[in-house]
């Protein structure tokens, strides 16, 4: 496997050092609209796109989406900015792997009119309109780099990350006004909303694009933190340190940045990955203890060499079966995908896949859905067997996939 982190190290750029990425659901459709059909989007970062495909199925290409039609304008303006285009260049050069991050996260409005995207490269997030692929509104981060997002379960909120400002803004997702912003950890990265919507959870993973990655460097990372807010004020509920849960079961060395994390149906569990770590935990709310770890097989041809993992991620992709009885894990850097038993924590089958970067859940509930960054393409795994069943080729290094909705009749802007 080839390294995947590109070192870019000079004395301005040293401020700027940025985070990548690396599970949420889809708002649901609301009640008494317009005929609308189910889709997932693919992010394609490097290309600036996002495919759209079935969400069940075959997961056969409905359409695509161009998420920079603005940019040229967006170009001129960081081109006449010094330390917009430091902070720009950064981003291509460390997070980047070389290549501009037009796209990071996506959600469809509940009308299915429209798409929200952040884009890091630009620092900011923007609707589409599916219908004509113009831009409705537009909001800049705090910061230069916008990442992860979610969306409130009523669809009307979505929250995103800008990850040089340690903030998280919730916008009106109609809108793009802001509704309120939270103080975080170092490079906020997840979000998830609570099922009913009263709160957000943040994880922050600090600096994942520097060498100083052997376990007694850990301290060099910054502020990791779990950070829970009250979803209308804003305000913090608590805040979770993963150090002081990790060490007291004994795993001193492990990386406490918590990457991707999924709730169990009853939110009473939170699985979740963590740097450098090819596992996952078991954290139980209640008790706040980290309860199970469970350590995933090695690809032998995988390097244990910690500065060539992506962006410290050595597993980076999480998620679950609806009724909670099993996990879907992408193994980034060892180049599979499987399915684990959420009771036994037995895994299955370990599935090929080519640098996967995240973890998703079908339309029907039956199948995981990776992105595969290193292929160009998504693959679907049945969860009931582990099996592959089917992959669909989309565009170059897709990242996040979401569920969502489009018009029933909807077919790809023009050009």
């Amino acid at each position: 496997m080839p390294a995947f982190r590109t070192r870019h190290l000079c004395s301005v750029a040293a401020a700027l050092v940025l985070t990548v990425t690396a599970p949420a659901t889809a708002a649901s459709a609301a009640s008494g609209s317009a005929a609308l059909r189910e889709v997932m989007f693919v992010g394609n970062n490097w290309d600036g796109t996002a495919d759209v495909i079935k969400s069940t199925g075959d997961f056969a290409k409905v359409g695509r989406i161009n998420v920079i039609p603005d940019k040229d304008q967006r170009m001129a303006e960081i081109n006449a900015d010094p330390i917009w285009w430091i902070a720009f260049m950064t981003i291509r050069n460390s997070v980047g792997e070389g290549h501009d991050q037009f796209v990071d996260d996506m959600y469809s409005t509940p009308d299915g009119k429209s798409v929200v995207v952040s884009r890091p490269s630009f620092g900011d997030v923007v609707s589409i309109d599916l219908a004509t692929g113009a831009v409705n509104w537009r909001f800049r981060v705090s910061g230069y780099r916008s990442d992860h997002m979610a969306v409130s379960p009523d669809g009307t909120r979505v929250a995103v990350s800008a990850s040089t400002a340690n903030t998280v803004h919730v916008l009106d997702i109609n809108t793009g006004r802001q509704l309120g912003s939270f103080a975080t950890g170092d490079k906020p990265h997840e979000n998830i909303f609570s099922k009913d919507g009263k709160t957000i959870w943040n994880m922050a993973i600090g600096d994942v694009n520097t060498a100083l990655d052997a376990p007694w460097l850990d301290w060099t990372k910054g502020d990791r933190r779990v950070t829970v807010v009250d979803a209308t004020t804003f305000k913090q509920v608590k805040s979770v340190d993963m150090r002081e849960r990790l060490d007291a079961i004994g795993l001193k060395d492990y990386s406490d940045a918590v990457r991707p994390a999924v709730f169990s149906p009853d939110e009473s569990k939170l699985y979740f990955q963590v740097s450098f770590f090819n596992g996952f935990f078991e954290y139980d709310i209640a008790t706040d203890k980290i309860t199970r770890t469970k350590t995933l097989p090695k690809n032998s041809a995988t390097s244990d060499d910690r500065t060539t993992f992506v962006n410290d991620s050595r597993h980076h992709g999480l998620s679950m079966k609806p009724d909670g009885t099993k996990l879907c894990v992408a193994g980034t850097m060892d180049d599979y995908a499987t399915v684990v038993d959420r009771a036994t924590l037995q895994e299955g089958p370990l599935v090929p896949v080519s640098k996967p970067y995240w973890a998703t859940v079908s339309g029907d509930g039956k199948s995981c859905v990776v992105s595969e960054s290193g292929a160009d393409q998504v693959t679907a795994i049945d969860f009931a067997t582990g099996k592959k069943t089917v992959s669909v080729a989309v565009g170059d290094h897709p990242q996040r996939v979401r569920l969502g909705h489009v018009a029933a009749d909807w077919t790809s802007p023009a050009s």
